[in-house]
């Protein structure tokens, strides 16, 4: 810990959000070998984490970008519907150019990935706990060029997708079928299928066939890129 972060008379209470137990351990332990900071609840579901924060809401919040019950970027919405003020730290495994702006369009103070180091995760919790925004340098710059209109050309066109419409995609690139994506994410089948529709017209794909193949090579390529 820096030895110039003045000690509250209290640890800061942390709720920690991830449907991966080892990972959230993990995270846990970190975070509890620091003086000035506790978690005081883990969760490995969406649902019951908004629940318990709604209760009594914490000084922080750490959640996982893909959650097996709600999105993550469901969950920050729906958080941020309800404690305007809590300050929420996005985590994930995949990398920031995929979905640090989406974070903090949906109510995020930071995002984070898994594969950073100790001492970057604890600074950018102690960087929101503190009222600040916490992103990469690199992708800080790179949404600042955007907003300048300096973006590359070669610029993904997943950024084009809406965050319900990148939803879908992700889950049909994890093999998930109509049915099953409906039920996921809460809506209908026919929604789904209209959001399939949306997704080849807006990635210049011909059939749905195209499409399952398209989010099958890039959730594939991102397991490559994020072991």
């Amino acid at each position: 810990m820096n030895a110039a972060h003045t000690l509250p008379s209290t640890p800061r209470q942390i709720m920690l959000v991830d449907d991966h137990e080892v990972m959230r351990e993990g995270f846990a332990r970190l975070i509890e070998a620091e003086p000035d900071l506790t978690v005081s609840q883990q969760f490995g579901t969406a649902r019951e984490f908004l629940s318990a924060a709604t209760r009594q809401a914490p000084d922080l919040a750490v959640i996982d970008i893909c959650l097996d019950d709600v999105h993550g970027l469901e969950l920050i919405k729906n958080l941020r519907a309800h404690i305007e003020s809590l300050p929420i730290l996005a985590l994930s495994m995949y990398d920031e150019s995929l979905y640090a702006e989406r974070a903090m369009r949906a109510g995020a103070n930071g995002y984070v990935t898994k594969r950073s180091s100790a001492e970057t995760v604890l600074h950018a919790i102690r960087t929101v706990l503190d009222g600040e925004l916490w992103l990469a340098l690199e992708v800080r710059n790179r949404m600042v060029n955007k907003f300048l209109g300096r973006q590359s050309a070669d610029a993904s066109s997943l950024e084009g997708l809406s965050d319900r419409e990148f939803e879908v995609f992700q889950l049909i690139g994890q093999g998930l079928k109509l049915r099953h994506i409906s039920e996921r994410l809460g809506i209908s089948p026919k929604t789904v299928d209209t959001y399939r529709t949306h997704l080849k017209t807006k990635l210049n794909l011909n059939s749905g066939a195209e499409l399952v193949r398209c989010a099958l090579h890039w959730v594939d390529t991102c397991a490559l890129r994020n072991p």
